[in-house]
């Protein structure tokens, strides 16, 4: 009798730790499908399915609005203390709490690990008399007003990377007719349908679409021309001071216990040395740029502290 009720013990005792080990993961990806947050998060998951460093099920659930703000309030509130809850966010979301007074603090969070850089690109519809990024800077410069630009939330680095164009090339900030979208793609449909002058976002979100030849790519963000985008001058090169890129990474919530914090950091610094995240990163034209844990936290503090200053700069706040 005895033996037999040790062994029930020990048959509950291996369930649970299987039940532990392959928990079902909730991701806050603070965006609509279909976006670079979006797609951080399900590729990082389905990478580490197919490497085999975390192969449990993943609730994923799309909350935009606010640069992230909205997603990420919530998450904070609702997942605080939750062993396996985490969200993506990134560059975009530093200005957003700024602009929009939100409660989020990312101070509050688990850093678990920042993972990619994307550069950005401006891009016109392929039958925009703009051949050029200094014919776009000539009509921001002519009618601001007149020349809306579409892209991701207000005080993101898509918004950033237009002051720092327009400062660049002589346009008052506060003159530009910025649009914030709701996603890469709906940037694309309104630079395709004429609602928008241009577009500007991360190269993974305009690529296939100036592949097809539906728009044109002007500029890119980075120091030095990409060997994916050979005929598009960067911004430096065509005599605009721009170097700028929007980085993604990991939070885990708020209160998460240590050791599920740890593992978390341990299964993600794995991913980024892994083929299958390397694969991920050539086809997304996503660039390595990864940190893991604490020393993500302390780039998250130095990064809030440029991100505000360079909104401020730009008069984009207080």
């Amino acid at each position: 009798m005895k033996m037999t009720r040790l062994l029930k013990s020990l048959a509950i005792a291996a369930a649970l730790c299987a039940g532990a080990a392959h928990a079902q993961v909730s991701v806050m990806l603070p965006a609509n499908p279909g976006g670079g947050w979006d797609a951080t998060g399900r590729q990082a998951f389905q990478a580490l399915n197919q490497a085999g460093i975390y192969k449990g099920t993943v609730n994923f659930t799309n909350k935009g609005g606010a640069g992230g703000t909205i997603g990420l309030s919530d998450f904070q509130r609702s997942q605080k203390g939750k062993a396996d809850a985490l969200a993506v966010f990134g560059a975009i979301t530093v200005g957003a709490i700024t602009l929009n007074k939100s409660p989020v603090d990312l101070s509050k969070f688990k850093p678990v690990a920042r993972l990619t850089a994307e550069y950005l690109v401006l891009a016109v519809k392929a039958d925009s008399p703009y051949k050029t990024l200094d014919d776009f800077v000539a009509a921001l410069k002519s009618n601001p007003g007149a020349t809306p630009v579409g892209g991701g939330s207000a005080g993101g680095v898509d918004h950033i990377a237009l002051a720092l164009l327009a400062q660049s090339g002589d346009v008052p900030v506060p003159s530009l007719n910025y649009i914030p979208q709701a996603g890469g793609a709906d940037t694309v449909v309104g630079i395709i349908n004429g609602t928008l002058k241009a577009g500007i976002s991360g190269i993974s979100e305009f690529q296939q679409f100036a592949q097809d030849g539906r728009i044109r790519i002007l500029g890119v963000t980075t120091a030095e021309r990409l060997k994916s985008l050979p005929d598009v001058p960067t911004f430096k090169e065509a005599g605009y001071d721009v170097e700028i890129a929007n980085w993604r990474g990991i939070l885990g919530s708020v209160d998460m216990p240590e050791a599920n914090y740890k593992e978390w950091v341990e299964r993600f610094t794995k991913l980024s040395e892994s083929k299958e995240w390397q694969a991920v990163l050539e086809k997304q034209a996503w660039d390595a740029y990864f940190l893991p844990g604490e020393q993500f936290a302390a780039f998250i503090q130095s990064e809030s502290s440029r991100i505000n200053k360079i909104l401020k700069d730009a008069g984009l706040s207080k």
